[in-house]
């Protein structure tokens, strides 16, 4: 059976968006899908805005690190780096609750065999504007008010779809994320439809 191309697009230091990635992992064991992972930018998505709390805002600051480190990654050595890439990052930020910064870039680069000089990107601005171009490739067909996770899927009819979420938690397993996954695809492939959304009652869950 030939496999649909599904592409996801994250920002390392989102708890949501790494549950969301998880999801989809298992969706890849019961559907006939292959995702490819791309970076997005909490930072550049939020550049300029004063309403933010200091406390996401000092977030914000810290989190160009590991979206730079990903880009260059994925400049220097393709795109196709970034899914065990980004699985070491959000496994040590998430589940492991470590701290942002050159010691966790380091391991995580070391864990999937990637060169430790691409840390050094961290903290420069070199790889900014292949930043911003991912960023705006995922975001863009989205439009506002949404971060991340952005997925973008084939519609019903073939024509690609592009839909901020879902937010599950925790990621479900099995069938069940396959069932999540035909609904998704169900509703964003729906013309007209635009959203479902329910206030969130639980915190992050990493199982």
């Amino acid at each position: 059976m030939t496999k649909s191309g599904v592409d996801l697009w994250v920002d390392p230091i989102c708890p949501y968006a790494w549950m969301t990635s998880r999801w989809l992992l298992e969706v890849e064991q019961v559907r006939p899908v292959t995702v490819r992972f791309h970076v997005m930018s909490l930072s550049v998505l939020n550049e300029g805005r004063d309403d933010l709390p200091e406390r996401y805002r000092r977030l914000l600051d810290i989190g160009w690190g590991p979206v730079r480190v990903a880009i260059a990654a994925e400049q220097v050595h393709g795109p196709e780096v970034l899914r065990d890439l980004y699985g070491a990052l959000g496994r040590r930020l998430h589940p492991e609750d470590r701290e942002i910064g050159p010691q966790l870039y380091l391991d995580a680069l070391g864990e999937v065999g990637l060169p430790a000089s691409l840390a050094d990107a961290a903290d420069t601005s070199d790889f900014d504007e292949a930043l911003r171009a991912s960023h705006h490739a995922g975001m863009d067909p989205v439009g506002e008010d949404v971060g991340t996770p952005v997925i973008h899927a084939p519609g019903p009819d073939g024509e690609p779809v592009a839909f901020f979420g879902p937010v599950v938690i925790p990621a479900p397993k099995g069938e069940t994320a396959g069932r999540l996954w035909d609904g998704v695809l169900l509703v964003a492939g729906t013309d007209g439809f635009f959203e479902l959304k329910r206030t969130r009652t639980r915190e992050p869950v990493f199982v």
